[in-house]
């Protein structure tokens, strides 16, 4: 494993003005503002399923439930991407893609971020427990300790497949939002949670394709770096089909019909197209990334029109 560099202090002579900002920024960008978007398009729907409708009833009462939900949310994932980040430091120093992260840049100090990420995903959880529900509350701490000491500690630098199992930490906002309305868990949003899982290898080996010299330059096993890109892109194909399986077995809990199931075939059949292009080398893998993107959005999306029409 590589060492952990000292990391740089700021230069004193920047206004005290200048330097709050960039702190502030810092603590910001250390919770990964654009994975937690994905907060939003994966939990909402689910709610609005778990509801058969707008949850509580009244506008007011759902929205406030809703908004309650993503805060905690917010809170758990901020806290859980602060600690990868802060045991990360390291090789984010050494990955070009991340060498300008605040703690690598010395903008933030391991301390701070440490406090940081102990702060936010403590206060998600209580605020969770004391303002949505309990089982809630669990799920979002259990898919923190998951992130940090399974995907972050253990499985990223030891094993390929850290981005398979570890994609479990990111697949539970599903189940958040289910038991923030309904307090339990049913087969609906364990599906949901497998379409999540089941996305995050082609997602993010598309990307790790593209980085692949900055994860081996970093001593990252990441499955391009270790297995090469042929198998790297005959396993975003095999995970794809994955994917579109599980996606069009939402029905099957119960709660989701024909404009979810429809959606999911057509969308789908365009993101195998994408995956086969990538296998056979007639696409970049970003492409691939990219798309993955707008899977999610529109599966989920689905997941919430459904109940309206």
């Amino acid at each position: 494993m590589t060492e952990r560099p000292l990391t740089l202090e700021r230069p004193a002579t920047l206004p005290s003005s200048r330097r709050a900002f960039e702190f502030a920024r810092g603590l910001w960008e250390l919770t990964k503002p654009g994975i937690i978007g994905l907060l939003l398009v994966t939990t909402v729907p689910t709610m609005i399923v778990a509801a058969d409708g707008w949850p509580k009833g009244s506008f007011g009462e759902g929205l406030a439930l809703i908004l309650l939900t993503l805060l905690g949310g917010i809170l758990t994932a901020g806290g859980a991407n602060t600690f990868n980040q802060w045991f990360d430091r390291d090789i984010d120093a050494i990955m070009d893609r991340t060498a300008d992260r605040p703690l690598p840049a010395g903008v933030i100090q391991p301390w701070q971020a440490l406090v940081w990420g102990f702060l936010l995903a403590a206060l998600g959880g209580i605020q969770l427990a004391l303002t949505v529900n309990l089982l809630a509350a669990l799920l979002a701490e259990a898919a923190v300790l998951f992130y940090v000491f399974v995907y972050t500690i253990w499985l990223k630098r030891s094993t390929t497949q850290n981005i398979v199992i570890g994609g479990a930490a990111g697949s539970i906002p599903p189940l958040v939002g289910w038991a923030a309305v309904t307090g339990e868990v049913t087969w609906t949003p364990f599906i949901l949670f497998l379409v999540i899982f089941m996305w995050t290898p082609p997602h993010f080996w598309a990307l790790a394709l593209k980085y692949r010299d900055d994860y081996a330059k970093a001593d990252v096993p990441m499955l391009p770096v270790v297995s090469g890109e042929r198998e790297t892109r005959k396993q975003l194909l095999i995970y794809s089909v994955g994917l579109v399986a599980v996606s069009l077995l939402g029905p099957l809990g119960g709660h989701l019909s024909w404009c979810y199931e429809t959606t999911c075939a057509i969308s789908g059949a365009v993101f195998l197209g994408i995956a086969w292009q990538v296998w056979r080398e007639q696409a970049p893998p970003m492409r691939l990334f990219f798309a993955s993107i707008a899977y999610l959005f529109i599966v989920f999306a689905a997941v919430g029109l459904d109940v309206l029409v």
